[in-house]
């Protein structure tokens, strides 16, 4: 049987940062962040050769077990085969291990860039293909569902196969994250987690999921209340303590605040009016960016521009 056919063109691929979790929505929640990697790939007569720039440039492998190339040579086997060669060009604005979806953003970018350089791609690997692959890859759904799709994401693993919605959030809301200077491995950050929890508080987090929706899609007045967590954010202190105190502090002045997924990055979602002020809160040791939400998740885009 014959392999795939590939485009000779090379395609251009943008892959947004997430957050995860939002507060209660452990595992399940995500969000869409303005806050982008480009990758520009095109099939090559043989060999594989990378250029990284920005974010990683000066850690990340030039080779095969580079993730992104990692994942796109697993979609290269649902498509139907390997190129002969790969040549990859990386733009990488998403920093790592802080949790702002960097891994996720490599995967999504990887298995896009693989299905748009194959001739007929979209047809042998649809949309929920493409989300079962990353999250096969990822291990959990949550970052690849929102860096997929954009927008605010709700995903779940049904019978093993992982599935997720597409909400829109409120256009008024604005993403502040403060980043600091040290990563926290995501390994380090879940194995603090406890493997049992006291009843009330899962049923209390349940109620703040469900409430975080409304608050998210409907009601941003809510987002203090319903961004309320009680399952994650402070059995990981230990890896983290300046994140947890900055989020109670931002907390305590009424600002909605969270752990960005397994952390150390903390995410204040605020109005428009009140978004410079609360950037300014951080103090040092904290680059504080205002972002804005992004609704195409990952895509194709042109070349040029």
């Amino acid at each position: 049987m014959a392999g795939p056919a590939f485009r000779a063109a090379a395609v251009r691929v943008r892959t947004p940062a997430t957050s995860a979790n939002l507060g209660p929505g452990f595992d399940a929640l995500g969000l869409s962040l303005g806050l982008y990697d480009d990758v520009v790939v095109r099939v090559a007569d043989s060999g594989l050769h990378i250029d990284i720039a920005g974010e990683g440039a000066d850690t990340l492998p030039r080779d095969e077990s580079h993730l992104l190339v990692r994942s796109m040579r697993a979609a290269f086997d649902r498509l139907g085969g390997q190129p002969r060669g790969l040549e990859i060009v990386c733009a990488n604005r998403i920093p790592h291990g802080r949790g702002l979806g960097s891994s996720s953003a490599a995967i999504s970018a990887g298995i896009v860039a693989a299905r748009a350089v194959t001739i007929g791609g979209e047809q042998k690997l649809d949309d929920t293909a493409l989300l079962e692959l990353a999250t096969e890859i990822e291990g959990h759904p949550d970052n690849v569902a929102a860096c997929l799709l954009g927008g605010f994401t709700l995903a779940w693993m049904d019978t093993g196969t992982a599935r997720a919605i597409r909400m829109d959030p409120v256009d008024s809301i604005v993403p502040v994250v403060f980043v600091p200077g040290k990563p926290v491995l995501t390994e380090t950050a879940r194995g603090l987690l406890p493997r049992t929890v006291p009843h009330v508080d899962a049923a209390a987090n349940a109620g703040r999921a469900a409430l975080l929706v409304e608050a998210l899609t409907r009601r941003p007045e809510l987002l203090l209340a319903a961004t309320e967590d009680r399952l994650h954010q402070e059995y990981r202190a230990p890896a983290m303590p300046e994140s947890v105190a900055l989020v109670n502090r931002l907390r305590a002045d009424g600002v909605p605040a969270v752990v960005s997924g397994a952390g150390p990055t903390v995410l204040a979602l605020v109005e428009e009016a009140a978004a410079d002020k609360v950037a300014a809160l951080a103090g040092e040791g904290w680059a504080a960016n205002r972002l804005t939400l992004d609704a195409a998740g990952t895509c194709v885009l042109p070349l040029a521009g």
